[in-house]
C-alpha cells in the first residue's frame, strides 16, 4: 500500500471534525418547541425529529462506530485533495459499478446544497420514491451524510456499509499511487448503500467543484447549479467564472440543467458548457422562479412557478428569501427529473408538493434551538451565505437585541463574514471551535475589532464559554424584550454549539 502523501492543497472545505462528548440538559422551553415540531412533520409524513442523530445507546454499536470514524478520521480529510476521479472511479470498479444501479440528481454551487438538496428528497419522497441522500459536511454525526427515504442511516447500517467496502477500499489504496481520501471512502459507502437499499433515486451533493469531486462518477440526469459565489477560491478560482468552470463539470451529456440565479458571467460560463453537452437548461427568472413570497410563523408562505406552472400557498418552514430560491430550484429539479417542461405542460400535484415542501428540516440553517433568550444556529461561513443569513434574521425575528457567537475557520474570509453581520450584531463573542483549522479566537477578536469596535468585542476562547457569554448579554435585557443569540461562522461551530445547546 501506498503511504505517499503529496504536498496538500488545502481546500478550505469543512472537513471531518472531531466527535464532541458535551452533553447538557435540554432547555424546558425548547422541549416544548420540539415537539411540536414533530407533530407538525409527522402529519405532512415526514420522518420525525430533526435528521441529526445523537451517539448510539447501545455501548457497543457506539464503540464499533468510533472505531470506524477513526479509521476515516486517520485518511485525508477533505481539506487536503489531489484533484482527480482516479480512485473513486477504481473503487466504483472493483465494487461492480453501484452508482450506475439508479438515476441520479446531482447538486453544485456554493451555498444552499445542502438545503436544496433535502428540498428535493422530501418532494421525491412524497411522491413515493426511495431516495438515498448524500451531502456534506455533517452538522454533528458522520452518520447523518448517507440517508436512505429521508432519514440518516442507523449506525448498524453505517458499520456494515464501511466493512462491506474496506477490502475493496484496500485494494485500491494499494493500487494507487495515493490512498483513497475520508470523502473519498465516504462517497463509495454512499453509492453502495444506494444500490444495497435499493434506491430509486440518489441526490447526491458534490464536496467541492464539480469536474474532480469525488462525487462525480455519477451520470445524473439533473444537474442542479445553486448560487455561485466566492469561495475555495484558492482551489477553484478567484472569479465567479473560473469557479463556474470547476463546477460545470457535473453537467453530463443530454442532461437537464436546473440553473439558479447567478452572476453573469458564471451563467455564461454555464450556458457554454450546456451547448458543448447537449443539455436542456432551465434558468431561474426565466422558466422557472419564485412567484410570491410572504414571511409566516415559522417560515414563510410561497407561490412557485414551475417548469409545468404555479404552485400556491406552499408553507417552507425555513427562513429567508434564500430558502425560497432554494425551494424553486428543487422544485424545477423534481419536475425535470419527472420530464415536466415546456414542451410537457403539466404539473405536479399540488396538494403532495405542498405537503413535502411543509417537511421540510435543515439542521443548522437559521434553526431556532433555544429559547428565553431565543438561540439561532446558522453555518454561514462565506461573506454570501454570511449576507442571506443576516437578511434573513432582520426579515424573520425583528430582534430588539442579537449578541453574536462567532467561530470562524482560518482559511475564510472572516472580515467580509462579520462586516455582513455587523449591521445586525449589538454585541459580538468571539470564539473558536475544536478543529485544527479554527482561526485563533485573539486572531479572530483583531480582525472584529476592526469591524465593530474594541467596545463591543467579547473574547471568549471556549465555546462553552462564549455561549454562556451571549446568553448574559441577550439577559439583560428586560424579559420578552426580543433579544437573542446568532452562532454562525463554521459548520463545526454550529454543530459543537448544537450538541452543548442539549439538540443531541
Amino acid at each position: 500500500m501506498s503511504d505517499q502523501q503529496p504536498e496538500p492543497f488545502d481546500a478550505t472545505g469543512d472537513e471531518f471534525d472531531a466527535i464532541v462528548d458535551a452533553e447538557t440538559d435540554r432547555d424546558p422551553d425548547l422541549a416544548v418547541i420540539e415537539a411540536g415540531s414533530r407533530t407538525l412533520r409527522t402529519q405532512a409524513g415526514a420522518p420525525q425529529g430533526d435528521q441529526v442523530p445523537g451517539r448510539p445507546a447501545d455501548p457497543e454499536v457506539d464503540k464499533a462506530l468510533r472505531e470506524v470514524e477513526q479509521e476515516l478520521a486517520g485518511r485525508w480529510g477533505e481539506t487536503k485533495l489531489e484533484p482527480s476521479v482516479s480512485r473513486i472511479a477504481a473503487l466504483m470498479d472493483v465494487l461492480g459499478e453501484p452508482q450506475r444501479a439508479y438515476p441520479s440528481i446531482h447538486i453544485t454551487g456554493t451555498n444552499g446544497k445542502t438545503s436544496t438538496a433535502r428540498m428535493i428528497e422530501a418532494l421525491l419522497g412524497a411522491f413515493e420514491l426511495r431516495t438515498g441522500r448524500y451531502t456534506s459536511p455533517h452538522v454533528q454525526s458522520v452518520t447523518e451524510r448517507i440517508s436512505l427515504d429521508g432519514a440518516p442511516i442507523d449506525p448498524e447500517r453505517f458499520i456494515a456499509t464501511y466493512q462491506d467496502v474496506k477490502p475493496y477500499v484496500d485494494m485500491v489504496d494499494t493500487a494507487q499511487e495515493y490512498r483513497l481520501s475520508f470523502f473519498e471512502v465516504l462517497t463509495g459507502m454512499a453509492y453502495a448503500a444506494f444500490a444495497d437499499a435499493p434506491v430509486d433515486v440518489a441526490v447526491v451533493e458534490v464536496g467541492m467543484g464539480g469536474s474532480w469531486d469525488a462525487t462525480n462518477v455519477i451520470d445524473g440526469s439533473v444537474a442542479v447549479v445553486t448560487p455561485i459565489d466566492l469561495d475555495h477560491t484558492d482551489r477553484l478560482g478567484s472569479t465567479a467564472a473560473e469557479i463556474a468552470g470547476e463546477k460545470a463539470g457535473i453537467i453530463k451529456q443530454g442532461a437537464t440543467v436546473i440553473l439558479a440565479q447567478q452572476p453573469v458571467d458564471a451563467a455564461q460560463v454555464m450556458l457554454k458548457r450546456a451547448v458543448e453537452v447537449d443539455a436542456t437548461v432551465a434558468r431561474e427568472g426565466m422558466e422557472f422562479g419564485v412567484a410570491s413570497r410572504e414571511v409566516a410563523v415559522g417560515g414563510q408562505l410561497l407561490t412557485l412557478r414551475g417548469l409545468g406552472g404555479e404552485y400556491e400557498e406552499i408553507f417552507l418552514p425555513l427562513h429567508g428569501a434564500h430558502q425560497a430560491h432554494n425551494a424553486a430550484v428543487a422544485l424545477a429539479a423534481v419536475e425535470a427529473f419527472f420530464g415536466i417542461g415546456a414542451e410537457h405542460a403539466r404539473t405536479l400535484d399540488a396538494e403532495t408538493v405542498r405537503s413535502a415542501f411543509a417537511s421540510v428540516v435543515s439542521p443548522g440553517r437559521l434553526e431556532v434551538v433555544r429559547r428565553s433568550p431565543t438561540v439561532v444556529l446558522d453555518a454561514a461561513h462565506n461573506p454570501a451565505g454570511a449576507r442571506a443569513a443576516a437578511e434573513a434574521v432582520t426579515e424573520s425575528f425583528g430582534f430588539s437585541r442579537l449578541v453574536g457567537v462567532v467561530g470562524a475557520s482560518a482559511d475564510k474570509d472572516v472580515k467580509a463574514v462579520l462586516e455582513a453581520f455587523e449591521p445586525i450584531f449589538t454585541e459580538i463573542v468571539v470564539t473558536q471551535n475544536s478543529s485544527h483549522r479554527a482561526m485563533d479566537a485573539d486572531e479572530l477578536a483583531a480582525i472584529a475589532v476592526e469591524v465593530f469596535g474594541d467596545e463591543r468585542v467579547v473574547v471568549e476562547p471556549r465555546l462553552d464559554d462564549a455561549l454562556e457569554a451571549a446568553i448574559t448579554l441577550a439577559e439583560e435585557e428586560a424579559e420578552y424584550s426580543g433579544a437573542g443569540v446568532l452562532v454562525t461562522g463554521s459548520v463545526i461551530t454550529v454543530g459543537e454549539a448544537r450538541l452543548l445547546l442539549g439538540r443531541d
